[in-house]
Order: C-alpha cells, then sequence, then structure tokens
C-alpha cells in the first residue's frame, strides 16, 4: 500500500489487503483518499466499474473511525432504487470492518424496516432523494434527531441526477438538511466521465463555499474498445443475429424504449434464445426475476432500456448490443462499460440499426466518441416548478413558515433564494399557501391537488403518465398503457409484456387493473405520451460530417458500409461542406441547417416570416414557406442574431411539468420555452452561409 493509503483506518486497510486481496489502490481510489478525509467537497470520476463507490466510503470510513462519529454520519443517495439494493451488502461489510452499520430506506423497505431505523440509526443509511424528503416531511420521524450528527453527503451516479430537474430537487433537499443540521455538510459526487466536471462539482456544491476538489486521475494506457457497426434494418433481424452470434456468451442489448424491448425479447424467445427483460414498467419482482437469472446465467441474454445502465450488476458480461443509438456520448460510455471487466477481456458494443437514419446516428455518436468529445452536463434551467413545490413541501416540514424567514431554509442559493417571491406570492393569492399573520401554512388547493397519500405526491418532481397495473392471477406482471385496453382490436386483446404474450381476461377500470392469462398469440406492446427532445446539436452536426463522408474509426460490416454509401447518395442535396442548404420540392421549402431539435424550435420561432404556417421543424432541417425567396431570406434574417426568440409552447406540453398548476402560467410557459431553447446553436446556424438548390 501507498503513502496514501497510510491515511487510512488501520483495520480497513487490513480488510482491504486480506480480505478484498487486493495489492495496491486503484488510481481514484488513491487519489481521493487526501481531498475526502480532509474534508473537501469532491467529484470523483471514473468510467464504470472503476472503483468510485469505495474511492468515496473507505476514506469517510477512516474518518467515521478516526473521529469516532457517533449516528447517522453519512448518507448515500442513488438515482435507482435497485442500484441501493445492489449497493447495500457491499457497504455493509465494508462498514462492519470497523464496527459500523449500513441500512437501506427507499419506497420499498417495509415499516418495519424504517422503524428500526428511526429506533436506532445505522452510520451509513442508502436512500434516495425522494425518500429523504419524505423522512423530512413524515410526522413519525423526528428529523433533528436523526440527522443531528450528518457529516456527509454521497450522490452516486451525479450526472445523471444534474441533467435533470431531480438534480435541482436533490439539491434543494440538500439545502434543507443542511438548515437542519445547523453546518456545512459535505458532499462528494460520484460520476462517470462528464464533459464540464468543474461545473459539475460547483453545481453539487450548492451554497457549500469550502474547498472543493475534482479527482479525475489520468490513465495511463487508453483501454481497447472493439467497437462495430452493423445495418440490420428490422427488429426480427436484429434477432437472428444475436441468436447467431456468441452463443455460448451472456449478452446485455440496450434498447432506448420499452416497446423495443418488449419486440427484441419476444423475437429473441421464438429463435430458441434464453431471453430476460428489464425496464420501468414491469413489476419490480419481475425484473428482479430477470436479473438474477441473468446474473446465475451463461449462454443468454437480457434486453433492457436504460435501468441497466447504471453500473446495477448482472455479473460477468461477454458483450454489449446497442440498437440504434443511444441518445449521448455519455450513455454510451457507460453501457460500453459493462464489458471488459475481467481480466483479459476487451471493451466491446456491437451497433444494430434498424433503419438508415439509425446507421449515420450510429456513425456519429462513434464519430464523437473518437474526438473525445462527452456531452458537458447541465441543469435544466429555470426551474420555477421545483422551487413552487420545494415551498409547499417546507411548508409541510415545518408546519409553519416566517413569511419574511423562508429563504434562510435553502441558505440563499438560487432559485429557491428571494427571487423566488413572485411564486410565492402567487401560491398564496391561488390558495396553495395561506397566511395568518407573519406565518405561512398548507392552504386547501394544496391539499387538494397533492394531498394524497399523506402528500406522498409531493416527494417526486415528475409526473408519471397513467399506466394500468397488469395482473396474472395474484402475480404482478407490470404495467401498461391505457390506450392499449382502449383501442379497437379484431379478436382477443393480446399485450406483450415480459417478453411473453398475455391475454386480456377483464379490465378494472376503477382500480385501474389489468387481468390477463399466458397465451401463445402473439402480442402488442406500446408505451405512449414520452416527451420528444430529439438530438443534440453536437449530434445532429456529426451527422452531417458522416453524411460528408467521415467515417469513425470502428470495424462495419459490408452491410454498413453499402447502406452507408446508399444514405450519402440521398443525402448530396442537403448537406454541404461550405454551409447550410436551401432546397425546394414543389412547395415543399426547407433549410437543411443540421442545428438539432433545440436550435431550431429557437429558428422557428425567431424567422417567424419565413417559416411555414405550420411551424414544422425536425433535427436536421427548418421548413420555410413556400413562396420564399433569396431577397426574403436575405431580408428575414438580416437581423435575426439580435433578436432570437424562445421557442413557442404548446399549452397541452405544460402538463408534463409536474407542479405547473402551482405557478402562473406565463412563468411555466416561460420555464418550458428556456428548456427547449439552444441558442448557442442558432446562433451558429444563422452564421453560416446558405446555398439554395432549386428543382
Amino acid at each position: 500500500m501507498t503513502v496514501a493509503a497510510d491515511r487510512l483506518s488501520p483495520v480497513l486497510v487490513h480488510h482491504i489487503v486480506n480480505t478484498l486481496g487486493w495489492r495496491s489502490l486503484r488510481p481514484l481510489q488513491e487519489e481521493s483518499v487526501g481531498p475526502v478525509l480532509d474534508g473537501n467537497d469532491a467529484v470523483l470520476l471514473a468510467p464504470t466499474a472503476g472503483g468510485k463507490t469505495e474511492a468515496a466510503v473507505f476514506p469517510l470510513l477512516s474518518a467515521m473511525d478516526s473521529g469516532s462519529w457517533s449516528g447517522l454520519s453519512v448518507v448515500y443517495v442513488c438515482p435507482l432504487k435497485a442500484l441501493l439494493n445492489n449497493l447495500l451488502p457491499r457497504l455493509e461489510i465494508y462498514a462492519g470492518w470497523i464496527g459500523r452499520r449500513a441500512a437501506l430506506w427507499h419506497g420499498d423497505v417495509p415499516e418495519t424496516g424504517r422503524r428500526r431505523i428511526l429506533a436506532d440509526p445505522p452510520d451509513i443509511l442508502l436512500t434516495t432523494p425522494e425518500s429523504l424528503e419524505a423522512m423530512l416531511l413524515s410526522v413519525k420521524v423526528d428529523q433533528r434527531r436523526l440527522f443531528a450528527d450528518l457529516r456527509a453527503v454521497v450522490v452516486d451516479e451525479v450526472h445523471a441526477f444534474a441533467g435533470d430537474d431531480r438534480g435541482w430537487h436533490l439539491l434543494a433537499v440538500l439545502e434543507r438538511l443542511t438548515r437542519l443540521t445547523g453546518r456545512p455538510i459535505q458532499r462528494i459526487g460520484l460520476s462517470a466521465t462528464v464533459g464540464n466536471p468543474a461545473e459539475l462539482l460547483t453545481w453539487l456544491q450548492g451554497s457549500n463555499r469550502g474547498p472543493a476538489r475534482v479527482v479525475a486521475p489520468e490513465t495511463a494506457t487508453t483501454p481497447d474498445n472493439a467497437i462495430e457497426l452493423d445495418y440490420v434494418g428490422s427488429v426480427p433481424n436484429a434477432a437472428t443475429v444475436i441468436a447467431a452470434l456468441h452463443r455460448g456468451e451472456k449478452r446485455l442489448v440496450f434498447c432506448d424504449s420499452r416497446q423495443l424491448v418488449e419486440e427484441l425479447g419476444a423475437a429473441l424467445r421464438a429463435r430458441g434464445v434464453t431471453a430476460f427483460l428489464s425496464h420501468a414498467s414491469l413489476s419490480l419482482d419481475e425484473r428482479r426475476r430477470a436479473e438474477e437469472a441473468f446474473a446465475d446465467a451463461r449462454d443468454c441474454v437480457i434486453v433492457s432500456t436504460s435501468t441497466l445502465e447504471l453500473g446495477i450488476d448482472v455479473g460477468d458480461l461477454d458483450r454489449v448490443i446497442q440498437i440504434n443509438t443511444p441518445s449521448s456520448v455519455a450513455a454510451f460510455l457507460q453501457r460500453l462499460g459493462r464489458s471488459g471487466r475481467r481480466p483479459g477481456t476487451t471493451r466491446n458494443c456491437l451497433f444494430l440499426a434498424l433503419d438508415q437514419d439509425s446507421l449515420v446516428s450510429a456513425a456519429a455518436l462513434t464519430l464523437l466518441w473518437s474526438r473525445g468529445y462527452v456531452e458537458p452536463v447541465k441543469a435544466p434551467p429555470e426551474p420555477r416548478h421545483i422551487v413552487a413545490q420545494q415551498f409547499l413541501a417546507l411548508c409541510l416540514q415545518e408546519h409553519k413558515v416566517g413569511n419574511r424567514l423562508w429563504v434562510e431554509h435553502w441558505n440563499g442559493l438560487p432559485p429557491f433564494d428571494r427571487s423566488a417571491e413572485p411564486i410565492v406570492r402567487h401560491l398564496v393569492e391561488h390558495g396553495y399557501v395561506e397566511r395568518d399573520g407573519e406565518y405561512l401554512f398548507i392552504g386547501p388547493a394544496a391539499e387538494e391537488k397533492f394531498g394524497r397519500r399523506h402528500f406522498m405526491d409531493m416527494t417526486a418532481v415528475f409526473t408519471a403518465p397513467p399506466e394500468f397495473t397488469v395482473f396474472s392471477g395474484r402475480q404482478e406482471i407490470g404495467r401498461t398503457d391505457p390506450m392499449l385496453l382502449t383501442e379497437r382490436v379484431e379478436g382477443p386483446r393480446v399485450l406483450l409484456l415480459g417478453g411473453r404474450g398475455w391475454q386480456v381476461t377483464w379490465i378494472d377500470w376503477k382500480r385501474r387493473r389489468c387481468y390477463v392469462e399466458p397465451t401463445d398469440r402473439p402480442g402488442k406492446a406500446r408505451w405512449y405520451g414520452t416527451a420528444f427532445t430529439g438530438s443534440s446539436f453536437a449530434l445532429t452536426r456529426a451527422c452531417r460530417d458522416v453524411l460528408l463522408g467521415a467515417d469513425p474509426p470502428v470495424a462495419m460490416t459490408e452491410r454498413a458500409v453499402r447502406y452507408l454509401a446508399k444514405t450519402r447518395d440521398a443525402a448530396t442535396r442537403t448537406v454541404h461542406p461550405g454551409g447550410t442548404v436551401i432546397t425546394r420540392e414543389g412547395d415543399d421549402v426547407r433549410w437543411w441547417n443540421w442545428g438539432g431539435y433545440r436550435a431550431n424550435a429557437v429558428l422557428t420561432a425567431t424567422l417567424s416570416g419565413l417559416t411555414d404556417e405550420k411551424q414544422r421543424f425536425e433535427d436536421e432541417w427548418v421548413r420555410l414557406r413556400p413562396d420564399l425567396t433569396r431577397d426574403m431570406w436575405k431580408a428575414g434574417t438580416a437581423n435575426a442574431a439580435d433578436r432570437l426568440c424562445l421557442p413557442d409552447i404548446d399549452e397541452r406540453a405544460l402538463r408534463g411539468l409536474k407542479f405547473n398548476e402551482a405557478l402562473p402560467a406565463r412563468l411555466a410557459t416561460a420555464t418550458l420555452a428556456a428548456r427547449l431553447a439552444d441558442l448557442d446553436g442558432a446562433l451558429t446556424a444563422l452564421a453560416e452561409p446558405v446555398r439554395f438548390v432549386i428543382h
């Protein structure tokens, strides 16, 4: 062991060497000892399976041991309950080495387990942000006693939080915990590779102003990667390829929709492949059975959405296969990192494109990856609906809040500071909050809207689309979209769930339950209502580079090469190395700027005098008015860079913004508009030369 390891608890070092059999710490673990033991806030960066958990936990356990910390002193936060379940046995062992305890608290933990924690708090508590807030709101929890000794919070997969509203929610809850304890809490984020680690650390620190470190050791060698692109054209063809390749090996297949997981799982089973499925609409028991069976088996496939992206242990993998393309390079790196963990094996990923657009996207993504690009993690702008949710939650936590003192509970952190006063006024004016002299407390409108199940609906910041629970006898199979239960069908209604067919026997509309029995008939899977966000500027521009001839430095099958050549030939009118292109075919006029969905949303709103009345746009193009001329274009875009507009928002889109009713309508609309905008991408597209191609 090294000098850094000498700072760890001798008992820990003994077990690291003799129980784990480690001769040395990994680079990240080595470099994290000093900053974590010194109490610094930190973001610890390493690829999947890089030892991030130990890099945080070993120094914290050492500080706990040498500093005689007592009570609940470390909270370990994860984005997924399954990840917490997976981590608990390991952290129980590590804590036990120095006579300490770890325990689990989330929505699936029974009441008896929670009562044990409250009666005798563990040293380390593994939980989710939603469960943390539930503890702050619960009348059964003495919050000040439970969290009195809290010293540090570890946020696993911090990049997964920071990129959406769960990150703002987590940050606000951490500030309320800081206020409750009366002292700064050390914050340690664990992350895969991101493009802006220093910004991520600043975001995670919140109101903390102490020393902070990004720990990201450079590896001496670049790991070998075996990346291959293939074009298969359909789900049945993808199943045929997977069934034929790598027999005897354990394969993890990623799909980016639940429907695709179901269809591919059924197709693999039809070809005699031992296949397991995992996605969010399968029941917890169904997913656990699949993941445990997969972990213990050989010569099998598990088909999953991103639920298995974030480090849940499903045993040693031989192969990673990606159907179509993940949404980002960061997601690809997570998935690639699931393979090549055994000594002597190589990280690998086989892309199977179901159509030509997906083939281009896969080539573009691997091109970006080969250039060393990883997306920066950006917190969604202007989270006003989270401010409203947090103020209501604070009123529940404290029962009454001082009209002038509420801002202190978030320690001055924007946007939960004085800038939130218009939102608070709106809550009072519309009955979500009531005023009694100098105090504010929960009002009747909040009780009516969010008061079900003891306000537990307040702890989740997303609105889940309504789904029906599917039962076979007493066994819960999963959940399905109600539209599948109402659309017209000929003959029996058959669902595809868990990779097998289920014939519907009875629907309990009042209780939102659907009863089924197994069938050999082919079933149907579909989930509606998922918001479309499109591709980023970087990925869309990389697609353009691919169409212009750039090849990623990865292997491509003959099929992939052939179909990529066809796609390039078909795109000659829409891409040009010297700038953007405007094409006309009859009345269909399009500006091919390859700006990405959000930039084109901005440009469609900004150039409203030039765009088509239907306001159509995609990642690659904006539809323009059919009578457009060069002079009209020149005049209409002359000062566009100085007058960029936020995108227009369909009022129906507000339904997906939970707590939007607790905001003034104009602020709710402004929140969504800001989130749909890529101003930098729009400016880049406007600055480029335009070439007219008229047929």
